[in-house]
């Protein structure tokens, strides 16, 4: 059984990096236990794999790595260039890391230092407060990856990421060598309201109908539409612009030819391969169930027999009133009123969903959720 942080690990080292990379500290609680950082890891980079298990996973299966010694921590191989070392000590070797209280072991993360040249913008749109930790220019490319990534497992489970740390403590390091931020983001677990049902069933409008109107009774169908009523009259004479000089005959052709495709389309059969329920929540904004089919599924669950060449995805998302103040760092007090009441209804949908279709549910990151905790 995985085991959670002890003093027996070591402290974090001074320096981890070099000259072309980039150091991340993820900042976990006490009842986090390694494997849950491997699971997420592997949700994110499906090459994830130990090339040093830490002690706590003894019984961990490592066809590649090795079991890491006494008082020396694992390596987690996200991808070719970035890795994930730990779990250390909160405390440093020999200096202070800057980590939040509450803090009972740290993953030391390296990647390639990738940032964009342009400073971001400061005018809002920042949820995770990442332009704050990065003003000369956000991470790119794989850090970009790396550090979304380590955001999101600190919003799963209630940690923190004390970003951009490379040469903060290494005294070897020369005088001109640039030093990080150090930006301490700890990112509101409130924030993640959307969730996705993934399944191998299919469930026509009216029956899902049924089960997001069974959790809220003003839930309706998104595919009323207007009957067709032709184009306008007398299109077929009008200019499509002033000045045009297509001859009269020829335009009316084109409208005619026009015609009979639509009316062909409209006497087919009707094919439906996605549609909407939604629930209008007033001043909360609107909560809606889009489904459709999906070939890009989160990495999990690529691998499983009935996911093989796609699924059925019924993303069940929160739309709120007001879209700017939803992507500030710091939201009014209304909006997180407002949130709170749309996330426990997206839960409740999302169970309900799960209950009829059955499959697998992610949140917004494409970690898996179990069912039991919504």
């Amino acid at each position: 059984m995985a085991q959670s942080a002890t003093s027996s690990q070591p402290a974090l080292p001074r320096s981890s990096t070099r000259g072309h990379q980039a150091r991340h500290l993820l900042a976990l609680p006490a009842d986090v236990v390694v494997d849950e950082v491997e699971v997420l890891a592997l949700s994110r980079f499906p090459s994830t794999r130990w090339e040093v298990v830490p002690r706590e996973l003894p019984g961990a299966d490592v066809p590649v790595g090795r079991m890491a010694g006494p008082g020396e921590p694992g390596v987690l191989r996200l991808s070719r260039h970035s890795t994930l070392t730990g779990p250390y000590q909160p405390a440093g070797q020999g200096f202070d890391a800057g980590l939040p209280g509450g803090t009972a072991v740290v993953f030391d993360v390296v990647c390639p230092r990738e940032r964009w040249d342009d400073a971001p913008p400061q005018d809002g749109g920042d949820r995770d407060g990442l332009a704050r930790a990065f003003p000369a220019g956000l991470p790119n490319r794989e850090e970009e990856r790396v550090v979304t990534w380590l955001v999101a497992v600190a919003r799963r489970l209630g940690g923190s990421v004390r970003v951009d740390v490379g040469g903060m403590w290494d005294e070897s390091a020369s005088p001109t060598a640039p030093v990080g931020t150090g930006v301490v983001l700890t990112p509101d677990p409130g924030a993640a309201v959307d969730l996705s049902v993934f399944s191998a069933v299919w469930l026509d409008p009216q029956a899902c109908h049924r089960v997001v109107q069974a959790v809220h009774p003003r839930a309706r169908l998104a595919t009323e539409g207007a009957d067709y009523q032709g184009p306008p009259q007398g299109i077929a004479e009008r200019p499509l612009y002033p000045g045009e000089q297509m001859d009269p005959d020829v335009r009316r052709a084109l409208h005619a030819a026009a015609d009979e495709f639509d009316i062909a389309a409209l006497r087919a059969p009707q094919v439906l391969d996605g549609f909407g329920v939604v629930v209008d929540l007033d001043h909360d904004g609107w909560v809606t169930v889009e489904v459709a089919g999906e070939e890009v599924l989160p990495p999990l669950l690529r691998e499983l027999p009935w996911a093989q060449g796609g699924c059925v995805a019924y993303h069940v998302r929160w739309d709120p009133p007001d879209i700017v103040e939803a992507q500030r760092e710091h939201p009014h007090h209304a909006h997180l009123v407002a949130r709170k009441r749309a996330a426990e209804l997206v839960s409740r949908v999302a169970a309900a969903i799960w209950e009829a279709a059955g499959g697998e549910i992610a949140d917004e990151a494409d970690f898996l959720v179990d069912p039991e905790d919504l």
